[in-house]
Parts: C-alpha cells; structure tokens; sequence
C-alpha cells in the first residue's frame, strides 16, 4: 500500500491518527484513483478543534486587510493552477473539463472569493448600527471556528476548501475546519495545497484553515457538539443535515444546510398551447444537463390535463429515452436514486422512461427518468412522493384543474426554487396569479418562464428557502455580502467609551466604506457629521 496522505492542522501537513483509509474512484470506469487518504478519528478532530479556538483568539486583532488579501492571493493562484485542478476534479467527479470546470466553475469560485475579500474590508455586510443619543451600538461580529462540509457535485464552488461557504464564514472573521467530501480528495487537497501557499505569504494565523479528509458519523457528530465550535455549514443530503442539526439545536449553536428541493414547476395552459414542443426542449435540457445532479434540478412539473399536455408529456418522452443517462458522480448516488426511483413508483407514479442503473462497463450512470402520478394521487400520499431523486429523473403531476393544482402546491414541503411558466399574452394572467400566492411560500427562489437550474453569483440571489431545503428560511448560501451574515453574532455596546469600540462603531468610519444606521439613517460618514 502507497503511503497514506497527510491531514493539515495547525498549520502542517502531518500523518493523520486515524487508522481506516479510502480511496476516490473514477466513477467514468469504476477504477480506483490512485492516493490513499486518511479517515480521521477523534485525535485529528480534537487537535483540528484546539488549533481553530487559538486561530480565532489571533484573528480578533488580525487586520481584515489580512484576511481580504488572503482570499484574492487564493483565487490568483486557483486561477493559475486552473487547468491541473478541472483535470483532477474531471476525473475524480466525469463532470467535463471544459467548460463545466475549467471555463465555468473554476471562474465562479474564484469570483466569490474576490467578491468575499472587497465585503470583508468594506464592512457592511456587519451592520454597524449607532443611537448616538444613548450610546448604543451594535454589529454583527465573528462566531467563531465554523465547520464547513460541501458536497460532491460542485467540486470548486461549494468546496468546503474553495466554495461559498468557506469564502463567507473566513471574510466574516471566523477561521475554518473542512471536512472534504471522500469523492473528491485529491481535488480538495490540491486546493487546501493552494490555501497553505496563500496563508504563508499574507500572514494569516497558520490555523486559520485545517483540512480533515473524511470521519466516522460519531467523530463528526462529536466535533459538531464541541464547545470549541462556533457553527456548521453543510451542503449534501437531507438525512445527514438532519443528523448535523439535531445535534447542534441540542449543543444550542447556530446550523446552515442545504439538503433537499424537488424544485416544483409549474406549467399553465397558455404556456403548453403557445410553445409546448419549445418548452418539451428547454425541461429536458435542464433536467438532463449534469445527469440531473443540480440541487436545483427541475424534478416535480405540475401540469393540467389536455390534449396539449400529453403531447408535451410523450415529447419528454422521446427525448429522456433518445439519450444516454450521463455519468453520475459516485456508485452512491446511483443507489440512492434508485432506491428513491422505487420509493415514488410505490407510492404510485407510474415510470414511462428509464428507471434503471446503466450496464455501461464500469461506468457509473443512470437512465434518463420520467414518471407520472396523478393530482389525486399525489395528495393521497404527498411525503413519498416528494422524495428527491437526485439524478436525470423528473416527475410530472396532472392535474384536473387549477384548484387540484392549489391543494398539490399546498401539500408542498420547502423548495430552493419553484417556477412557474405562463404564455408571452395575457392569457394565463389569472391562472399565475392564482398558483403564485401559495406557491411564494414554498420556496425561496421563484422563477417566472426560466429553468431553475443555474445559480447566478449575484448581490440579489437567494440560495435558500424553507425547511427542509434548508435549516433556516431566513439566509442564502450563495450572494455575498448577504451570505456573510450566517457567521456573525449580533455583538451589543452599551455606553462604552469610543476608543473601547470596534472600529467599525467608532464615531469616525474606518476608510469610509461601510453602510451604517446612524440615528435611524443610513450613510457612510461620521457619528458627527450624520448629527450635523
């Protein structure tokens, strides 16, 4: 056996203490990749913990300038190193190389990082507020050390090494653990490889980042608990974040999770009548785009009974059949989604395409999936039939009318996303109106005549909605400044002298940069030129 490769704590790459390994495989053929990583026990997470508490002692006096010149030194070098890292992540994800990787994800996520590092020195995001009246001030400060665990199918952008997560919690003060995800090691270490070189040459306390490869569910859960640690952010499946925030709503810290949307579409008559064959092409592209493997994938179409939407039904059809079910990113995933695919059909949709593992070699891959269930169906067991797929599959729901389509909405858990599709005239006006109102409350994203699959990096983006697509409707995991605020604990300044304040809260505006409620307005200038 090749040696086994270290963790990265306090600063040094060292052996890690636990005894178990694993390996990444290259999911195109099967084979395993070579590079054997270290599952860490509780001696790595408690050394991991004790280094990250001394971490955020030093960076409370660390000038932010430190901190922003850290996230732009990181995003040059990720950017040199570009095509090594999409080349690594290719093969240990089969998502392309270009541009999926190199030309598309690898740009976003060092844009975030830049976009982290200008919020960090500008400050807003904290929201320095003053009563100059009675001397009382507040801002939102660092927590803490913050555990961030990403997921598997954006190796770049929601990295816990390099992904949003990670650039919001570090601007906001707070140093970071990352728990890499174990499909992607390699990718994760070149990228922490890149972090360690950015640390050196800016100053950054060595322990600012730590890097632990994978971990038993007990040592996992264990660190979550630790005093030590300040909050979580997670990225991945629904029964993992539950598992992560039961046990911090039981240690009474603060939990960020991204975890499940079937993100509900709603097609109305107008829409299906006008362009159906043109909507047939842009669903199929979006669900099948990535083998499906977007936590945004359009997996739930409402429909109303016509002669247009069975067209429109066996259109996507013939085209989820006429292609090959793409590469998915782990054997996992494939069990996953057919267990799931399973679960739905016996609860009772009916599979009209697909349904089954690919037999290709050792790729590993799916079919291209569609079922079927009826409105009444639907309500008659709502919980199994939303359970998320994660894959190229879709379910559509046919409905009888808009008042059926009503009470299928009502029966909706949380969603990132629901859309809703209505002709270019005005001739699905009322029908919009009357499937708007209760489906804005069951998402947090909603799109009009737009697939939801992309996520834009923009100040106005809400990544996020209601339980269970996420642990808290009120916050975003993608948009910074506005994601920062997850990592921030509201710090109150009751009569304290001046010079005893976070510079943010003195009477003169650092740089002038930051957004601040002074006496009910905001303005960037002084406590005393606000008065004047």
């Amino acid at each position: 056996m090749s040696d086994t490769n270290p963790v990265w704590i306090d600063g040094k790459w060292s052996k890690s203490s636990g005894v178990e390994v694993f390996l990444a495989v290259d999911p195109a053929t099967g084979l395993e990749i070579a590079g054997q990583f270290p599952k860490s026990d509780w001696t790595d997470c408690d050394q991991a913990l004790e280094a990250a508490a001394q971490a955020f002692e030093t960076l409370q006096v660390t000038p932010r300038t430190v901190i922003s010149d850290f996230l732009k030194k990181y995003a040059d070098l990720i950017e040199a190193n570009a095509e090594a890292l999409a080349k690594q992540a290719s093969q240990e994800s089969a998502l392309p190389f270009a541009p999926r990787l190199k030309d598309v994800e690898i740009p976003r996520t060092s844009n975030q990082l830049r976009l982290a590092a200008t919020a960090c020195i500008d400050g807003s995001w904290s929201q320095p507020t003053i009563d100059s009246a009675l001397n009382i001030r507040s801002v939102l400060s660092a927590l803490g050390p913050v555990l961030v665990i990403g997921p598997n199918n954006f190796p770049f952008a929601f990295n816990g090494m390099s992904g949003g997560d990670f650039a919001a919690a570090l601007a906001a003060g707070n140093p970071v653990i990352v728990k890499g995800h174990p499909n992607h090691p390699n990718t994760t270490k070149m990228l922490a490889e890149l972090a360690s070189n950015a640390i050196q040459s800016t100053g950054l306390p060595p322990a600012t980042v730590q890097l632990l490869y994978h971990m038993s569910p007990e040592s996992g859960l264990r660190m979550i608990a630790d005093r030590r640690l300040a909050s979580v952010a997670f990225t991945g499946s629904k029964s993992a974040g539950l598992s992560i925030k039961e046990t911090c709503d039981k240690a009474g810290k603060p939990v960020y999770l991204e975890m499940s949307s079937v993100n509900p579409v709603v097609i109305l008559p107008g829409a299906i009548e006008e362009r159906g064959e043109a909507l047939a092409e842009e669903f199929s592209g979006s669900c099948m785009m990535g083998a499906g493997q977007f936590c945004t994938n359009p997996g739930f179409v409402i429909l109303c009974a016509s002669s247009k939407t069975e067209a429109f039904i066996g259109n996507v059809v013939q085209r989820f059949g006429a292609s090959p079910g793409g590469t998915l990113l782990a054997a996992s995933v494939r069990d996953h989604l057919a267990a799931s695919v399973t679960c739905v059909q016996k609860a009772g949709a009916q599979l009209l395409v697909g349904g089954n593992a690919v037999e290709d070699g050792g790729r590993i891959a799916f079919q291209n999936t569609v079922l079927r269930v009826s409105g009444t169906e639907f309500l008659n067991h709502p919980e199994a039939l939303q359970t998320e797929m994660f894959g190229p599959v879709s379910m559509f729901v046919v409905v009888e009318d808009l008042l059926e389509a009503q009470a299928v909405i009502a029966q909706l858990e949380g969603n990132l996303t629901g859309t809703i599709y209505t002709s270019t005239d005005d001739r699905d006006d009322s029908a919009y109106q009357q499937m708007v109102r209760p489906l804005r409350q069951k998402v947090g994203r909603l799109l009009n005549n737009k697939m939801p699959t992309g996520v834009a990096v923009s100040l106005a983006m809400n990544h996020g909605g209601p339980y269970p697509s996420t642990g808290h409707p009120g916050f975003t995991a993608v948009g910074i400044p506005a994601s920062m605020k997850r990592f921030g604990a509201l710090q109150c300044y009751d009569n304290v002298r001046t010079n005893r304040l976070p510079e943010i809260l003195q009477d003169q505006n650092p740089a002038g940069l930051a957004w601040r409620l002074i006496d009910g307005q905001w303005t960037q200038g002084d406590v005393i030129s606000a008065k004047a």
